[in-house]
């Protein structure tokens, strides 16, 4: 399940999406999740899917691939429906021992879902379209004016990248040492959420040492290039905004304005 995970990845192409300034594309994913939060209508979902889905289409990404990756999420979907089904009072449609199901829990639950669900499609789509060096080159610009407070922009710019490029790396060194443990006997698929829980422990020694190994050989490649930081680094290609930047940037801003406008306007429940 875990190398299903598309947050991290980078899939190489030469879209309009990809060739987009990495600067508008997180301009994207902060109005993204500000407006998924105002969201408080199962009806304005319908069309935000369909505007992700261009473009994933658009972008020429794989749409399996993508949706694979929502697998990694499915514990965490499961548990958001079960708590909002248990803990949300209102009309008791049915009881199981002492547990009321009511209609508000399960309205909440898959409200919730489809929420997670589409901020997990929302930004997978930045790693996906964006390779690690340019979107360095983004979070650097962004958080560059708090140099002026002494904040290491750079810095900071490239952990956040290598910590986020990291997430796959592990991703596929569990994976591969829970096959190696597989093949010599271990069982981590029977039993009880507890007892598989459990057999996860002794995984956890190989993927810390490969772990830092990875750091470690990384670390000597940036030396062996002579980084030494953001000082006097220069780049061959400078962000810039291109006239397709600003039309997308307009487009976006309305589609997310028209969004957030719904909560005050829109207050359809689908089930209603």
């Amino acid at each position: 399940m875990v190398k299903n995970i598309s947050i991290g990845r980078f899939f190489p192409g030469d879209s309009l999406i990809h060739k987009l300034d990495p600067r508008l594309k997180l301009y994207f994913i902060f109005m993204f999740i500000l407006s998924i939060f105002f969201i408080k209508s199962f009806l304005v979902f319908i069309p935000l899917a369909i505007f992700l889905f261009a473009i994933i289409k658009i972008a020429k990404l794989p749409i399996m691939m993508v949706l694979k990756g929502l697998k990694g999420i499915f514990y965490i979907v499961l548990f958001t429906v079960i708590l909002n089904i248990i803990l949300t009072p209102g009309e008791v449609l049915f009881r199981i021992w002492i547990i009321n199901i009511t209609k508000e829990g399960i309205e909440l639950s898959a409200f919730m879902s489809v929420r997670i669900i589409l901020l997990v499609i929302g930004t997978s789509l930045l790693t996906l379209t964006t390779s690690p060096i340019v979107l360095t080159d983004a979070l650097e610009y962004v958080m560059k004016p708090f140099e002026k407070i002494k904040f290491p922009a750079h810095s900071v710019a490239m952990m956040m990248t290598i910590a986020l490029r990291f997430i796959p790396t592990i991703l596929d060194e569990m994976d591969k040492i829970t096959k190696a443990q597989t093949s010599r006997g271990a069982d981590f698929e029977t039993g009880s959420i507890v007892t598989r829980a459990k057999s996860l422990i002794p995984l956890l020694v190989p993927l810390f040492v490969n772990a830092l190994k990875r750091a470690d050989e990384l670390a000597v490649a940036m030396e062996a290039r002579c980084y030494r930081g953001g000082d006097g680094r220069t780049r061959m290609n400078v962000l810039k905004y291109s006239r397709t930047d600003y039309l997308v940037m307009a487009f976006i801003t309305v589609v997310f304005a028209l969004v957030i406008a719904s909560r005050f306007f829109v207050n359809i429940w689908i089930f209603n």
